[in-house]
């Protein structure tokens, strides 16, 4: 727990008993563990079962001269995410003390968006976000999700073979969000491939072309929603009665756009992979005795697609379940370990209204928009399958590969092969009946469409 302590919970100065219990308990005498490279991606739970012998707080390494403290227990997860008398999410600080080019700087960079801001400013960005999406009816966010997957599966329908990560599960949100913040389709591959570029770029030349494109398109659409406005988030952003500035806008619109890809992709991705590789929800995969409710599910207690994230830095040195934590000093929550950590004797049931999976984290930074995540996820998994019910993986899957990092966890790549399908055969095809789906295993989630007060978030 947080030591009562007040202001400055260092221990006293002249104190040898206290400096010598300090010494022990921080963070600065241990060695940190590297949350990234390939033994890591491969087998991240191995690590986690490591870092929980440091007890709640871990030392870590989440880049090459980028450390952290990493908590991997529940209950201090909790607390941490509750706590933001005591945590603040504001990296300016810290980033002085990282180098400017780290991998890890555009994680953790602050911004005037909401994922870096504490008290009434985030309060205020919270609000425009929650807000705007609580204007998408759930029934227009399925069909809008149905027209993406068809677009999709158009392309590789007729070969027989697809990589459903770089082929579908990346490309879903992105063509969402094109959609969604009110782009017309013309412009998805334009915002496909720059969100590529800078996920896969292999030098800084690339990295930086990947950067401006992206910037490019952002500008673009901030200017076209300035010129006439749209039943779309941009627009609804833009007049909210929280009155964002035009800095403000865009940093909030390229958070929502990020934040809302790469989790929302390796959920798709990983969910897949899961339904792909277990008997349980196969001999067909419109047919098994699991859904893909049930597969998203389990990912998120299990391999969560966001795994380390949640940074907050102290507003003073303080002593948190047994770890002395210095003021400004990054800690990071590992949502993976801590599910995994899950006291099922002291906490109850998983799922079960004994607790709850902290994929989405929790507190007043929980993710604001988990219900219409969870409606695309499940919608175009579901839309694939019924598509392509013979689907399955063309390799074993012991031979998958997962992508370095310490904060996702996300397969290389996903391939799988089915029986080709083509717009001229008998039947349905996705190149038809777009506004209905051939089947469906999951029972949908209503999303309240009403619009509260700004001071209720």
């Amino acid at each position: 727990m947080t030591s009562p302590h007040q202001p400055g919970a260092a221990p006293p100065p002249g104190c040898p008993a206290h400096a010598t219990a300090y010494q022990h308990a921080s963070a600065d005498t241990q060695a940190p563990v590297k949350l990234y490279g390939p033994d890591f991606a491969a087998d991240p739970h191995r690590f986690y079962a490591e870092l929980r012998q440091y007890g709640a707080l871990a030392p870590v390494e989440i880049a090459p001269e980028v450390t952290a403290m990493l908590v991997t227990d529940y209950r201090a997860a909790l607390e941490l995410l509750h706590d933001d008398a005591t945590w603040s999410k504001d990296s300016r600080e810290w980033m002085t003390t990282v180098p400017a080019d780290s991998p890890v700087m555009p994680m953790l960079m602050w911004r005037p968006n909401v994922f870096y801001a504490d008290g009434p400013a985030h309060v205020r960005y919270r609000d425009v976000i929650v807000d705007s999406f609580k204007l998408v009816e759930p029934h227009e966010l399925r069909a809008r999700v149905h027209h993406a997957a068809d677009t999709l599966i158009q392309r590789f329908g007729a070969h027989g073979e697809v990589d459903l990560i770089g082929e579908y599960a990346r490309l879903i949100p992105l063509l969402m969000f094109n959609n969604l913040f009110g782009m017309p389709d013309s412009y998805s591959d334009r915002l496909i491939e720059a969100i590529a570029g800078m996920l896969d770029g292999t030098s800084p030349e690339e990295a930086k072309a990947a950067n401006d494109a992206f910037t490019n398109y952002i500008m673009e659409l901030v200017g076209s929603k300035k010129a006439e406005r749209g039943p779309d988030l941009t627009s609804w952003f833009m007049d909210h009665p929280n009155a964002l500035t035009d800095e403000e806008l865009i940093h909030n619109v390229i958070l929502t756009m990020g934040a809302g890809n790469e989790p929302l992709a390796n959920l798709i991705g990983n969910a897949l992979q899961r339904m792909l590789s277990d008997d349980r929800y196969y001999h067909t995969l419109s047919g098994g005795a699991l859904t893909a409710h049930d597969a998203i599910h389990e990912v998120l207690w299990n391999d969560p697609p966001l795994t380390n994230y949640s940074a907050h830095f102290p507003v003073r040195d303080v002593f948190f379940h047994g770890t002395w934590v210095r003021k400004g000093q990054l800690v990071m929550v590992s949502y993976a370990a801590a599910n995994s950590q899950f006291d099922t004797t002291s906490l109850g049931s998983p799922g079960a209204g004994g607790g709850s999976h902290l994929a989405w984290a929790a507190g007043p930074h929980a993710c604001p928009v988990k219900r219409h995540a969870l409606l695309i996820a499940t919608t175009a998994i579901e839309r694939l399958t019924a598509w392509l019910s013979d689907i399955e993986l063309a390799v074993d899957a012991s031979a998958l590969q997962w992508r370095n990092g310490a904060f996702h966890r996300a397969l290389v790549a996903l391939p799988a092969r089915f029986t080709p399908i083509t717009p001229d055969q008998a039947g349905a095809t996705p190149w038809h009946n777009r506004d209905s789906s051939p089947s469906s295993s999951t029972r949908s989630e209503a999303i309240s469409t009403e619009r509260p007060p700004a001071s209720a978030h």
